[in-house]
């Protein structure tokens, strides 16, 4: 715990490219020594909506890619869907606008020791934090295959990168717009037969997390996630973002996914909670 967001810091960074990539914007900033410190998993939390502006709140969003080398001294990456006020503003920024963010925040996907055979599940613009995780494993001697998911084929983030980076790509689409129909939890159980898999990284929409944990607990494969809840504060002050975790110990406790995560074990996520307190809970008598 006192490991974590000790290399958090908060600055203003310079908007160096912001790019439309179907249905998200693709946005670089000037982080300078800050990318040092970022691994794959981490999110950054930005200030939204300018000087004056009501959005007190700001908004976290995943670190697609980080580095610390360039004629900036270093960059930070995002992939934003505008959906909301806040993220549609920091979407119309233009190159050299200025930005407020505090990062890097939050737990880091774990790393194999030893070289394995890994599985990498997105679902939309939640796989952003996955292609820095590909190349990192692919670093260490890994095979990596991947599968991104979405509702139809634009809400498919760089299809193209991401088969460059890993041994295999798969793509599934609900509506049969691209790759196979279907959702991804439907290709898993071949995949991990096909290519041997040890370990599975996982990260999206909080349904499709839960019921690839429950694949991975067929096949008892290590099951790494980065879960997805709504984050007021993004520093473990607000507690908006808690959600059921069991410890080592096996006690259920109200974790912070902010501070705590957002990449948990998948296998300790209490995921039919059904976002209520689960009865047995530490400090909760029902």
């Amino acid at each position: 715990m006192s490991s974590i967001n000790r290399r958090a810091q908060q600055r203003n960074l310079e908007i160096i490219s912001n790019k439309k990539v179907g249905a998200y914007h693709h946005m670089v900033l000037a982080a300078g020594d800050m990318a040092q410190h970022c691994s794959a998993g981490n999110f950054v939390a930005v200030s939204v909506g300018g000087t004056g502006s009501s959005m007190i709140l700001r908004r976290a969003f995943a670190i697609y890619r980080a580095s610390d080398r360039g004629q900036y001294g270093g960059t930070i990456e995002l992939v934003i869907a505008p959906q909301g006020q806040g993220s549609r503003w920091l979407t119309s920024l233009d190159i050299h606008d200025v930005v407020d963010i505090v990062g890097p925040l939050g737990t880091s996907f774990g790393i194999p020791t030893e070289p394995a055979s890994a599985l990498l599940v997105g679902g939309g613009y939640g796989s952003a934090p996955l292609f820095g995780l590909a190349e990192v494993l692919k670093e260490r001697g890994c095979r990596v295959d991947m599968v991104l998911g979405a509702s139809s084929a634009g809400k498919i983030y760089a299809p193209l990168e991401g088969k460059r980076s890993v041994n295999s790509l798969t793509i599934t689409t609900e509506d049969g717009g691209a790759g196979i129909k279907g959702r991804v939890t439907q290709v898993l159980p071949d995949l991990i037969e096909k290519h041997g898999i040890e370990i599975i990284y996982s990260c999206g929409p909080m349904p499709m997390i839960a019921a690839i944990e429950e694949i991975s607990f067929k096949a008892g494969l290590v099951h790494q996630c980065a879960v997805e809840e709504a984050m007021a504060c993004g520093i473990g002050i607000c507690m908006t973002c808690v959600l059921p975790v069991r410890d080592p110990d096996g006690v259920i406790k109200m974790t912070r996914s902010c501070i705590d995560g957002p990449v948990m074990d998948g296998s300790r996520v209490i995921w039919d909670s059904l976002r209520k307190v689960p009865l047995g809970t530490w400090g909760f008598d029902g």
